[in-house]
């Protein structure tokens, strides 16, 4: 039973490492963990390769804190290829319930 409540707060710490990383806002991302600053800073260095390895596996990218040009026009070409998935799937949903008639 320990080995799981252990798995948990690992999990937890995990969040807020990728939380950090892909907002490079670490400070406040430790505010609104209720941590310092330290702390973070210190489950970053634990977890940040594990943590960047799932990233990239998901195809997560994460920004430089200074991150170019290009970077950015990047993350916002896939935040609006996201978008317009999402807007699909809603659209077939509605679809999907007009044929169908109120539940």
């Amino acid at each position: 039973m320990p080995n799981k409540r252990i798995d948990v707060i690992e999990d937890v710490k995990k969040k807020y490492v990728r939380l950090a990383l892909e907002s490079n806002k670490i400070s406040t991302t430790a505010k609104s963990a209720g941590i310092s600053r330290n702390t973070l800073s210190r489950w970053i260095s634990m977890y940040e390769e594990e943590v960047r390895d799932e990233m990239d596996a998901e195809g997560v990218e994460v920004l430089k804190p200074q991150p170019s040009r290009q970077e950015l026009e990047k993350k916002y070409e896939q935040a609006m290829k996201l978008l317009g998935e999402k807007e699909l799937e809603v659209a077939m949903l509605r679809e999907a319930l007009k044929k169908n008639g109120p539940l």
